[in-house]
């Protein structure tokens, strides 16, 4: 059966979405972009800072679903320019700095609110 996923820790849904979605097993999140819950974008911070903003919002997602960094079995990386993947991966790395997830990582032609990055996951749920 799935259920929704919301927490206040994270940015509400801008859309037609669930910040979150899970049967139970497994979560699958939505996009987490550089905004905080408080709705302050971060368009203009370097990628790091929107890399480690985007990943908060997604840690704060997995948490209320039961998940954890730890849990994730694949991410995706939508970068606004490609460049910037050396700068996100240090970063990244830092959240998942044993047995990382599965990753994609893509140069996109535009993300929402014109930010530098977004990513999802999907989470085996304890």
């Amino acid at each position: 059966m799935k259920t929704t996923v919301h927490t206040d820790a994270a940015p509400e849904a801008v859309g037609a979405y669930s910040q979150a979605t899970t049967n139970g097993d497994l979560v699958f999140t939505a996009g987490q972009i550089p905004l905080t819950a408080d709705g302050d974008l971060l368009d203009d911070a370097p990628i790091a800072e929107q890399t480690e903003r985007a990943l908060d919002n997604l840690v704060a997602v997995l948490d209320e679903a039961g998940a954890s960094p730890a849990d994730v079995l694949k991410t995706t990386v939508f970068l606004a320019d490609i460049d910037d993947f050396d700068e996100m991966n240090e970063t990244y790395a830092d959240y998942f700095d044993e047995s990382p997830p599965a990753r994609s990582a893509i140069q996109a032609g535009a993300l929402p609110k014109g930010v530098g990055i977004e990513i999802e996951a999907v989470a085996d749920v304890e």
